[in-house]
């Protein structure tokens, strides 16, 4: 485990936190650098983490009620205005339901809008299918313009949010509702379009990696405990957090692939144009190897606990050490 990461993450006690209050606290110390973010929200203020910095800066909190497609309008027109907003909302209702304003207004546009989009994954747990945002990454990647993270806990969700005023043009990040492990620290390098290598079994202990997972959101915990396990029984795995989808960091993803010669993809959302997808798409192009993908297997989710879910359909410790022996075993035919 690579030095910059928490050093209790494998503890029982770990500390866990919402990726959502990172956000939260982001928005609030933006807040106080520059005077143009505004922060908009569809009716989802205390779920979102926007509550506080609606309380601080009201002139610049705007709550648009339950009509996400004309808040993205909204928005919009703030930023043709040189404002830089930041929409919150939950994923299924922005960007799924304002898809088609966040296409047309915003990214056509190429305005400078953030869009923030919270529920995202099973781990929302009770609230069931109609609330778990598992297609948010396909339809955002697919759009000109776009960028799409996913950032793996509280802290590094901060960062994103203060990192995303920076950059021009539309951004989409996704945060999780449950609380989850604190995998990062303040020390933590963290730069869009660039992936960090978390554990490297080679320069761990000089086991030599069979097997690269290339994971983002909370799933890099799963997918740091799995490997573990595997380092463990003697099986050498290079886990990459690839928070930036889109643009995909190309030359890490080469690496990996070519040291280890297997690649296994991690993440809460549909297999299908999520983040695997796109990492299957570099592969292609450039370096093909055997991919297997965990994540959400074409199917609509259902209510539940959490951790239930991430077991029922496949996102597990369990069934990411399934992934790696099966790649490993379809490398070495």
């Amino acid at each position: 485990m690579t030095n910059f990461l928490n050093p209790q993450i494998f503890d029982q006690d770990v500390e866990t936190k919402p990726t959502r209050h990172g956000y939260g606290e982001g928005l609030l110390e933006l807040g106080e650098k520059n005077l143009n973010v505004v922060v908009l929200t569809g009716d989802l203020a205390e779920s979102t983490r926007v509550l506080e910095f609606g309380k601080k800066y009201p002139e610049r909190f705007f709550e648009c009620g339950v009509a996400e497609q004309n808040m993205t309008g909204i928005a919009a027109g703030l930023a043709a205005a040189g404002k830089i907003p930041f929409i919150s909302s939950y994923a299924v209702f922005s960007p799924g339901r304002a898809w088609d304003q966040v296409r047309v207004s915003v990214c056509y546009s190429n305005l400078n809008v953030k869009i923030a989009g919270a529920h995202t994954g099973v781990s929302v747990g009770p609230d069931g299918a109609t609330h778990q945002a598992l297609e948010d990454i396909a339809i955002t990647r697919v759009l000109p313009n776009m960028t799409v993270v996913v950032p793996c806990d509280a802290i590094e969700t901060k960062k994103l949010t203060l990192a995303a005023v920076e950059r021009p043009g539309p951004v989409y990040f996704r945060f999780a509702r449950e609380k989850t492990p604190i995998i990062t620290t303040v020390e933590t390098p963290f730069e869009m379009g660039k992936a960090e290598i978390f554990w490297d079994s080679n320069k761990e202990s000089g086991i030599t990696n069979n097997v690269a997972i290339v994971a983002c959101g909370p799933l890099v915990f799963q997918s740091l405990v799995a490997t573990r396990e595997l380092h463990e029984e003697g099986i050498g795995v290079v886990v990459v957090n690839n928070h930036t989808v889109k643009p995909m960091d190309v030359g890490t993803i080469m690496k990996v692939a070519r040291d280890c010669g297997a690649i296994v993809t991690v993440e809460e959302h549909q297999i299908m144009g999520g983040m695997g997808s796109a990492v299957a798409e570099v592969l292609a192009q450039n370096y093909p190897v055997p991919v297997e993908f965990v994540g959400m297997p074409n199917t609509f989710g259902q209510s539940g606990q959490p951790g239930e879910l991430l077991e029922k359909y496949g996102m597990s410790v369990k069934a990411i050490k399934e992934a790696v022996k099966r790649v490993m075993a379809r490398k070495n035919k």
